[in-house]
């Protein structure tokens, strides 16, 4: 039996067009298809020393295990994190409550706020300061410049009119302003950081300092929306030597985290994430779960932050390594047109098959059609016509037997051949007859 082997040429021929549609689709939809997230992203913290620097490292080792590198970059603080951030030389910052212009530079937006910051007021042990109006005459330092602590502290300040005409103020860091506690070279100093922090605890534990309590923390938090009121207990901080020795009033604001409005989708869920994982516990003020949120933002959400808070991880970061759950939801878009394309291509791909495979036994149809005689012109045939069909039908029949076809038309094909036999049968009788008829009458 002879054996049929597929033509590669006929394969081409009948789905290349087909897989051509499909490879437009795919040329297409790449001018719509969602680039890659970026290897490297841009955080601004803050001072090595404080609480956003400590928690960007600790986002970066996160995104490092996601393949992402995120480069922490240390700054004075939530202004200048703002400034970098609306000039494009941050991708992701750090924001204190309080600190942002109202004109919104830049267009940035927020994720999420984090935690409270309590503003903090640490003075010598032997002044008496639960308002701020008795800073006059004091040397106070109000946080470095480009900090969050000196945005909120100026704010603050002239609320009393307080300036630096009657009160002494400087520019320092934590760092110098710690030390200046310490030496009494400074007679109180503002800290804005969460409780616990390296920087609060020395200053707690300092038998010469006092923390203020702001007697009127409610009525600053009714002033001005991005406050809160908060108190920190007696013993909080050390139970066996009582620190503090009473309730303090504090009024705080909330860390945030702003992004720049082009920053890619994915890496927000990788920030979101993050976020979740080193803020999601109850804290000195916060309940289990509070944070992070939307609420207490002072910029417009971004988008991908609300569909977080809505409805968690997307669905494929949850079971897939962020790589493959990234390139499954940017090729979203592709399976569009190939689901629209691939359909009708492969229901009119069989009958075009069968269609071509019957064409070619019926183009020697045709041609046997046109060999086989009626009866009158059988009749009237001259032999030379016949001898010159019978050797077609001969040539007509080697086609047959040559052509390629699958084995569900090699039926077809078999016919073909029995039809071609009959019309030569049909010419080889009449033939014959003749030679007869001429015999009889020689």
């Amino acid at each position: 039996m002879k054996k049929r082997k597929v033509s590669w040429k006929d394969v081409v021929s009948i789905y290349g067009p087909g897989i051509f549609l499909v490879i437009a689709g795919f040329y297409l939809a790449q001018y719509f298809i969602k680039p890659a997230p970026p290897k490297d992203v841009r955080i601004a913290a803050g001072q090595e020393t404080g609480a956003y620097y400590q928690f960007a490292n600790r986002y970066a080792e996160f995104l490092k295990k996601e393949g992402i590198t995120l480069h922490v970059l240390k700054t004075a603080g939530s202004v200048e994190n703002i400034k970098l951030l609306s000039n494009g030389e941050a991708d992701i910052a750090f924001i204190q409550g309080g600190t942002i212009p109202r004109d919104n530079p830049g267009r940035i937006e927020g994720l999420a706020s984090l935690y409270y910051e309590p503003l903090w007021l640490f003075h010598r042990k032997d002044l008496e300061l639960t308002r701020l109006a008795r800073l006059k005459g004091l040397k106070v330092s109000t946080g470095a410049e480009g900090s969050g602590t000196f945005a909120l502290v100026r704010q603050l300040l002239e609320e009393n009119r307080l300036n630096d005409e009657n009160v002494d103020l400087v520019a320092l860091p934590d760092a110098d302003a710690l030390k200046g506690l310490s030496d009494g070279s400074l007679d109180a100093a503002f800290f804005v950081t969460r409780p616990g922090s390296s920087v609060i605890t020395k200053l707690m534990e300092n038998p010469d300092l006092q923390v203020a309590s702001f007697e009127r923390a409610s009525g600053y938090a009714k002033r001005f929306y991005y406050l809160s009121a908060l108190l920190l207990p007696e013993g909080s901080q050390n139970l066996v030597r009582n620190i503090p020795d009473r309730d303090i009033e504090l009024i705080a604001v909330t860390a945030s985290l702003a992004v720049d409005p082009d920053i890619h989708p994915a890496i927000v869920d990788l920030i979101m994430q993050a976020a979740y994982s080193a803020h999601h516990h109850s804290g000195w003020f916060e309940a289990d779960e509070q944070f992070p949120s939307p609420r207490y933002l002072e910029l417009p959400l971004n988008d991908q932050a609300d569909r977080f808070f809505k409805h968690g991880p997307p669905f494929l970061q949850r079971y897939l390594p962020f790589w493959a759950a990234s390139l499954i939801d940017r090729l979203k878009i592709m399976l569009l047109p190939l689901v629209i394309l691939l359909v009708p291509v492969f229901k009119m791909m069989p009958p075009l098959y069968r269609w071509r495979m019957r064409s070619r036994i019926f183009k020697l149809y045709d041609r046997l059609d046109e060999l086989d005689p009626d009866k009158e012109e059988l009749q009237a045939m001259e032999a030379s016509e016949r001898q010159r069909r019978l050797a077609e039908l001969t040539l007509l029949d080697l086609r047959a037997h040559d052509l390629k076809v699958p084995l569900a038309f090699s039926d077809r094909l078999y016919h073909l051949r029995q039809h071609i036999e009959l019309v030569r049968r049909e010419l080889q009788k009449t033939a014959a007859a003749d030679s007869q008829s001429h015999r009889e009458v020689s």
